[in-house]
Formats: C-alpha cells, sequence, structure tokens
C-alpha cells in the first residue's frame, strides 16, 4: 500500500494559521479580562447600592421609632420588603445591637442569630463584606442604628452573588456577540490577504521558498550568460555577473533605467522595445551580442526578460571562415583560369610552336611571381600577407584590381601580443570587403591598400588606409557608417551593416581610432589607427604618403 506523504502547508496557509489563531487568542483574551473586570465592577457596584440602601434605613427616623416599641419586627418587617421591592436588593435585615433578627427574607428566620461579622458595626463603624448566609453567597453592607451616640440596633442590606453573576453574564453575552464579530471580520480580511498572497508564492511553504531563492541566487550568478531582467517601466530589476560583463556596466545598476546605462542606441532600442526580439546581432562596447528577450506578463506588463550570448569570438570565427570561403572560390577560379592556359600552352605545343609555349607560359608565372613578391616584400607579418593574397584573388575574380600601396611596410614579429592577429583579419578584411564591395563596377575599378607604422607624440602606431574607386561617402554619414544596420547596399544573405560596425568595435577594444574621409579624386579613404606601445619604435615609416591611393568608394 503506498502511502502519501503529506505536504507541508503552505506559506500563505502557515501565515493564515497564526493569524487566526492570534486574533482568536486577542479577543478570547480581551473578553476573559473584560468578564473578570465587569464582575469586579458589579460587586463593586452591589456593595455600593447595599451601604447605600443600609445607610438610608439606618437613617430613617421611623426605623428608630420602631426599633423602641415592644415588637419592633411589626413595623420593621413590612417596611423592609417594601425597601428590598423599590431599591432591587436581595435582602434587608435589621437586627438588634446583638444581632438577633428583627426582619429577613425568610419570616422563619426571624428570631435567629445574623449570619456574619457585625464586631465594627457594634462599635459604629458601616462596612461591607462578601459573606455566605441563609440565602447562600452575597456582597452586603453592615451599618449601625444611632440614636444619639448609642447603637441601637444593626442593618444589612445585601445582593446575591448569583445576582451579581447574572449581571456580569449579561454583559459577557453582548461582549462574547461583538468578539464573535470581531473574530470573524479577522478571519474573513485574513483569509482575503492569504489567498492573495498564495497567488502570488504559488503555494509554496517557507523552506521552498527559501530553496528556490538559493537555486536562483547560486544559478544567477553560475551561468555564463547575461541575464537581465527590466520591470515595467524598463528599469534594471534583476542582473547577474554575466550581464554586467557583457553590457560592460559596473556599480549599482538595479533600478536604473536602461536608457541611462550608456549602451549603443540600437542595443538600447531592443531592449526597450515591447515586442520578443529573437537571437538578434548587436554590438555593445567591446562585444559582440547575440539579444533575446521576452515579455513577462500576467494579465498585464510586468517587464522583460533579456538573455545576452557573447559571439564575438564566433563573429570573428565566422569572418575568417567567410574569408576562407571567398579566397576558396577565388583558388577555385583561378585553378580554372590556369588550366585554360595550360591548354593554351599544350596547344602552342602541338602546332609546332614551342618558343611561342615558353613565352607564354614564363610570361604567366613572372606575373603571378610579382604579385606575391609585391605583398610579401610590403608585408612581412604572415596572417595579413595572406590575408592580403587572398582578397587580391578575390577582388581580382569581382574585376577589381587590389593594389598594395609603395608606402606599405610591415616587417614580421613588429606587432605585440596584445594585438593579436585576429583582431587584424577583422579590421583590414572587413575594410577591404567593404571597398571591394563599393568599386566594383566603377571604371577604374580598383582598391589601395597601405599598412605600415608610424611614430607619433603617444607611441607608435600601426596605420591601415583602404581607398576604393566607388561612389564616395555623403559627409553626412560619415559617422553612420560604423554603426551596425546602416548600409547604402542592398541587403544580402545574412544582412548588411555590422562589417564597419565590427571594424570600429575592435578598434576601440584597442584603443585605436577609425575615420573615413574623401580620397583624392573622390571616393572614401578608411584610416585605422592602433598604439603599439613599444612594439613599433624603430621602424622607418614615411613622413608622407607618397603615391597615396587614388579615388575611392561609397559603402
Amino acid at each position: 500500500m503506498h502511502l502519501r506523504v503529506p505536504r507541508p502547508r503552505s506559506l500563505a496557509g502557515q501565515l493564515f494559521a497564526m493569524q487566526a489563531v492570534l486574533i482568536a487568542v486577542v479577543v478570547v483574551g480581551y473578553a476573559l479580562f473584560t468578564y473578570i473586570s465587569d464582575r469586579g465592577q458589579a460587586e463593586d457596584a452591589a456593595g455600593r447600592q447595599a451601604r447605600a440602601v443600609s445607610l438610608a434605613i439606618a437613617d430613617s427616623p421611623s426605623v428608630v421609632a420602631a426599633i423602641g416599641t415592644a415588637d419592633p419586627t411589626a413595623r420593621l418587617q413590612p417596611y423592609a420588603v417594601r425597601v428590598m421591592r423599590d431599591t432591587d436588593v436581595d435582602f434587608v435585615t435589621i437586627m438588634d445591637p446583638y444581632g438577633i433578627r428583627w426582619t429577613h427574607p425568610d419570616p422563619a428566620q426571624i428570631g435567629h442569630p445574623f449570619q456574619g461579622h457585625i464586631e465594627r458595626a457594634q462599635r459604629g463603624e458601616t462596612f461591607t463584606e462578601t459573606y455566605t448566609g441563609t440565602l447562600g453567597p452575597s456582597v452586603r453592607a453592615v451599618t449601625p442604628v444611632l440614636d444619639g451616640d448609642r447603637v441601637v440596633g444593626l442593618v444589612s442590606a445585601g445582593i446575591k452573588v448569583e445576582e451579581i453573576s447574572k449581571r456580569a453574564q449579561e454583559q459577557l453575552t453582548a461582549l462574547s456577540g461583538v468578539a464573535a464579530g470581531a473574530l470573524l471580520l479577522g478571519a474573513v480580511g485574513t483569509y482575503v490577504i492569504n489567498a492573495r498572497l498564495r497567488r502570488h508564492t504559488h503555494g509554496m511553504n517557507a523552506d521552498e521558498l527559501s530553496r528556490m531563492h538559493d537555486y536562483h541566487q547560486a544559478a544567477l550568478h553560475a551561468v555564463r550568460e547575461g541575464l537581465l531582467m527590466l520591470d515595467g517601466q524598463y528599469r534594471v530589476a534583476l542582473i547577474n555577473d554575466g550581464g554586467r560583463e557583457l553590457l560592460g556596466v559596473s556599480g549599482d545598476v538595479v533600478g536604473a533605467s536602461v536608457a541611462d546605462l550608456g549602451l549603443p542606441a540600437q542595443l538600447t532600442g531592443a531592449l526597450l522595445a515591447s515586442e520578443p526580439r529573437v537571437d538578434e546581432v548587436h554590438l555593445a562596447a567591446e562585444r559582440v551580442l547575440v539579444v533575446n528577450t521576452s515579455p513577462v506578463s500576467g494579465g498585464e506588463r510586468r517587464g522583460t526578460v533579456v538573455t545576452l550570448r557573447d559571439v564575438t569570438e564566433l563573429q570573428s570565427l565566422t569572418g575568417e571562415l567567410d574569408s576562407e570561403r571567398g579566397f576558396t572560390q577565388a583558388l577555385r577560379s583561378q585553378a580554372h583560369e590556369a588550366a585554360n592556359r595550360l591548354h593554351t600552352v599544350v596547344s602552342l605545343i602541338e602546332l609546332g610552336r614551342a618558343e611561342e609555349a615558353v613565352e607564354f607560359a614564363t610570361a604567366e608565372l613572372e606575373l603571378a611571381q610579382a604579385l606575391t613578391d609585391q605583398v610579401v616584400a610590403a608585408v612581412g607579418e604572415p596572417v595579413l600577407a595572406a590575408l592580403l593574397l587572398g582578397k587580391t584573388a578575390q577582388a581580382n575574380e569581382r574585376g577589381v584590381e587590389l593594389v598594395v600601396a609603395r608606402e606599405s611596410r610591415l616587417d614580421d614579429g613588429l606587432l605585440p601580443p596584445s594585438l593579436p592577429a585576429r583582431d587584424l583579419v577583422t579590421i583590414l578584411g572587413n575594410l577591404v570587403d567593404n571597398a571591394v564591395d563599393a568599386a566594383q563596377g566603377a571604371v577604374p575599378s580598383r582598391v589601395t591598400v597601405a599598412a605600415y607604422t608610424e611614430s607619433v607624440a603617444d607611441g607608435p602606431e600601426l596605420v591601415m588606409r583602404v581607398s576604393d574607386t566607388g561612389a564616395g561617402v555623403d559627409p553626412a554619414h560619415a559617422d553612420l557608417v560604423f554603426q551596425r544596420g546602416f548600409s547604402t547596399k542592398p541587403a544580402g544573405e545574412g544582412g548588411r551593416g555590422l562589417g564597419l560596425a565590427l571594424v570600429r568595435q575592435a578598434v576601440r577594444r584597442h584603443g585605436g581610432t577609425l575615420t573615413v574621409t574623401e580620397a583624392e579624386g573622390g571616393g572614401a579613404l578608411f584610416e585605422a589607427r592602433l598604439p603599439l606601445g613599444d612594439a613599433g619604435s624603430g621602424t622607418a615609416t614615411p613622413a608622407t604618403l607618397a603615391g597615396r591611393p587614388g579615388p575611392g568608394g561609397a559603402v
């Protein structure tokens, strides 16, 4: 038989039970206190009433006169009965100075000794006491009847404790009704409040909430992805360590508006958007981020959950892969051209024109070798040299001439470890791709690349210049061209407008500058400057750009 372990009561249920018990204890305690207080007040009131009645009787001249007769009972018993009826007391006993009754509610008790204390009254003092006599427990007052200074009799008037209890019971009944109403009202209010609390806590008990909080904190700081939660007013409600690192924010930003975090405009717009965003690529200060947003709603907009993934390395690898893919296509095209040239050589030999075949083949080899020698001689850094050779083949395939400027000089081993080759590929590769796109179809179609070091006041810098012979850049767009999504070209597969934004991000990451100006003869000239520290000191560089690239192009 399967035994089901009862689930612990929810936090809302525990609070309801605690509040209900607390209200019940308070109400019952107040009722008990009030009952005891009212009973004491009723006894005090009964004592004052009995004292007043007994004093009134003792001061009555008719009572003094009746005591002086031969049969005081005959005149005093009817009088005592009338006083009991009119003053709402339970008994009035008039007795001689020695306590022998002259009157009593039960006539059979007349002539018997009074049950109670009379010593103080015999000495001329009025007092009250609670005593159990022939009628049961009662609160009574005993006072002397004086004739001048002589005590000629005693009077006792009293109210039974039973009657006092009845009076207190009536008050207790009314109080119990009020207490029950207060308890009911408190219970209903507590139930309503705890029902709301139960909805907010999803019926979980305190241990479950505590455990969930511990899991929440552990998961929040363990995940490497960025997590950002915004409230309904787009203020930061929660951000984990990964989110701070990816967004480049520091300090206490909880409660700050997204618009005040200093993020790029397009990233800020994505975070402020009311509709969900799925796998959007955005640029932060130093990173490429994939952003996903999901609104949190429960009948009304409560906020937004934002997840951030760092794809900076992936984006760089993707750029390198695109370059390799383009290089492969260029090699395939070159192989096709080489096959055509080989067929030409074979055909010349078959025609018996061997000398012309040798001359043709030698000319083609010298042309290819001259291009390689020119690039390697100018740019000894192997990664950049390979990149330029590949880009030259790609440009040639698209009908664009790629030229390495005469002033280019970049020896192998010159670049410091702080400037990785991957970032150089990102910067120079995207600039060349952009220039080839712009120059394609222009007359002439040319892209000119210069890479060299230059000494400035702050130390040596790596300078990379790329120009093309395209349509040029509108001066009004000089800054917009570096923003993600901006492009004057039709959108292709995967979108446009990310390359130059990645270039600027990489340049800024290394503390450099990136500018675009109008080249000589028109067009666009992009210049990236990266500080080298002490790595490039002593390198011979031209003071001026003799043979500076000519006309450039547009994005």
